[in-house]
């Protein structure tokens, strides 16, 4: 029988429980057993293409196609393996469904209410995505008390009644601040946040105290005490990034270990370890995020990064975590910077900048804003012999760039951007002119590419054909290709039939590559993203 572990937070959102369930899901990966992990988003839209990125976040497309929530990517860049879009479930996706099969007539004869159909409803969609794994985690989003997560804690209390207290934990990652006025860390907060999933009828069995200090025994007591938790199992998962500090999100699942929370949890679910955990390559590449040999300074022209006061780059997640993973396989710490297109407009003598970054990365984005400030930062990079890495609107904004500058075609664009333009050189394709629904219909998920021999992607991915993940709908205008092959751009990376561009380099440059796909979204640390990795290389030079 498949046994489940059940995570919510408390106190704060974004305290940090995708991070700790793809901790513990590798974390009992180590010892041998097949893992799942669902993500639950309580919110009303059927998945989170539609969500403003500055608000919710990067979007994490899957294999299959799926729009999720970013945490999705750090199941999968902890585990290690592909997961589908089946694993997300929402509060839109459970209503659309009980409604589309209510007009269907598949509750003929019956009163459709909540209960028992909404936690049925969410039931199986539970346990579709859990055949044959020995344990699927499940994640549920926002924080206990958010009136929106009653249906879920509903659905997982009876899950519970049906396959038995053995076979599933409930876990509460919750967090202790510690106020400025008085420094000292306060517990009344995750004392509040237990009370409240016990009136969804819900006791933890474990407490993850996140903090920015680590728990000291006086506060576990306390907490002992009052959630009636075993002090042994209040867990002291402290800050690990602060200023100056390495990202080493990759050193939790070690902290965790050294809290013996991997065997704690098996006991609870009366389980006996497969293998013993073998963390000999993690901490390699750990080490060579902590005491890195060399330093380069990489510089992001973004878009999506501003949110009122605060500067967010959470949109950008998974570009982030593979600059990393290649930075810890070349013992390089990667120093990035945050820049917002739009200062490049604003001022055409600060682009200077950018003489002082090893490498510049423009990252995928939509619409017209700072559009400009990125295509003169393409062109910076080009003319001066700087490392550039283009993803997917990164992508048409060097073919952009190269058109206008090199093969002279008056006001080049793209019709997302400019529908009049005289030189569309990105455009729809005829089919994606006809979808007038916005959701969902984008190219999404893996395709293939086939990548041209001899060229410097083909040298960097080792094959000759590869699947790389996409989220976009416009393209390189199959009407250009010619006039751009021939001024020099390269198409190292094209679809099967050859109609579509996948990749793009130019061949004289130290490293002028982008490509159309996410290739951020199938890299792991133990295994970097091909590209990235060949980029640090190149700023390294």
């Amino acid at each position: 029988m498949t046994k489940y572990i059940a995570v919510v937070g408390g106190v704060i959102s974004g305290v940090g429980k995708g991070v700790a369930t793809a901790s513990i899901a590798r974390i009992l990966k180590e010892r041998g057993f097949s893992i799942n992990i669902i993500k639950i988003d309580p919110y009303i839209n059927c998945d989170a293409g539609t969500l403003r990125p500055t608000e919710h976040g990067e979007v994490w497309v899957t294999d299959d196609g799926g729009e999720i929530d970013q945490d999705l990517g750090n199941y999968e860049r902890f585990l290690e393996q592909p997961l589908s879009k089946l694993n997300n479930i929402t509060t839109g996706q459970i209503y659309k469904s009980l409604i589309d099969k209510e007009r269907r007539g598949d509750f003929l004869g019956e009163t459709v209410q909540f209960i028992p159909h909404v936690p049925d409803e969410i039931k199986s969609r539970i346990k579709q995505v859990s055949g044959g794994y020995d344990i699927v985690l499940i994640e549920i989003g926002g924080t206990v008390g958010d009136y929106e997560n009653i249906p879920f804690l509903f659905a997982l209390k009876s899950l519970e009644n049906e396959i038995g207290n053995d076979n599933i934990i409930y876990m509460l990652v919750t967090y202790l601040p510690i106020p400025s006025h008085i420094e000292e860390m306060k517990t009344k907060p995750t004392q509040t946040s237990v009370k409240l999933l016990r009136e969804n009828g819900i006791q933890p069995d474990f407490i993850l105290c996140r903090g920015k200090k680590r728990l000291d025994e006086i506060r576990k007591k306390k907490i002992e005490l009052y959630a009636n938790v075993k002090s042994d199992n209040v867990i002291s998962m402290p800050d690990v990034v602060g200023e100056g500090t390495p990202n080493t999100l990759y050193v939790i699942p070690i902290d965790l270990e050294k809290e013996r929370l991997g065997d704690k949890i098996l006991n609870r679910l009366k389980l006996e370890t497969k293998k013993e955990p073998d963390w000999r390559d993690w901490l390699e590449k750990l080490n060579g995020i902590l005491n890195a040999e060399k330093k380069i300074k990489i510089a992001i022209v973004g878009k999506y990064l501003n949110i009122g006061d605060y500067k967010l780059v959470d949109s950008y997640i998974s570009i982030n975590e593979a600059l990393i993973h290649a930075g810890a396989n070349n013992k390089t710490k990667i120093e990035i910077t945050w820049i917002d297109s739009k200062e490049f407009e604003k001022d055409l003598y600060s682009i200077e900048k950018l003489r002082n970054y090893n490498g510049v990365i423009v990252p995928g984005g939509f619409g017209g804003s700072g559009v400009e400030g990125k295509i003169n930062a393409i062109r910076y990079s080009r003319e001066n012999n700087i490392p550039y890495l283009g993803l997917c609107f990164g992508l048409q904004l060097a073919v952009i760039e190269f058109a206008r500058n090199v093969c002279n075609l008056e006001k080049a664009h793209t019709t997302e951007i400019d529908h009049l333009t005289k030189n569309p050189v990105i455009d729809l394709l005829p089919e994606q002119k006809l979808v007038l629904e916005k959701g969902g219909t984008m190219r999404l998920g893996a395709y293939k590419a086939l990548l041209k021999e001899g060229s410097r992607v083909r040298e960097l991915y080792n094959k000759d054909e590869v699947f790389e993940r996409h989220r976009h709908r416009y393209e390189v205008n199959p009407e250009y290709h010619m006039i751009l092959l021939e001024k020099g751009l390269v198409f190292s990376g094209v679809s099967p039939d050859g109609r579509l561009v996948e990749f793009i380099e130019l061949p004289n440059h130290k490293f002028f590559i982008a490509t159309q796909a996410h290739p951020e979204f199938k890299s792991y640390l133990l295994n970097p993203a091909p590209l990235f990795d060949g980029f640090v290389k190149a700023c390294l030079d």
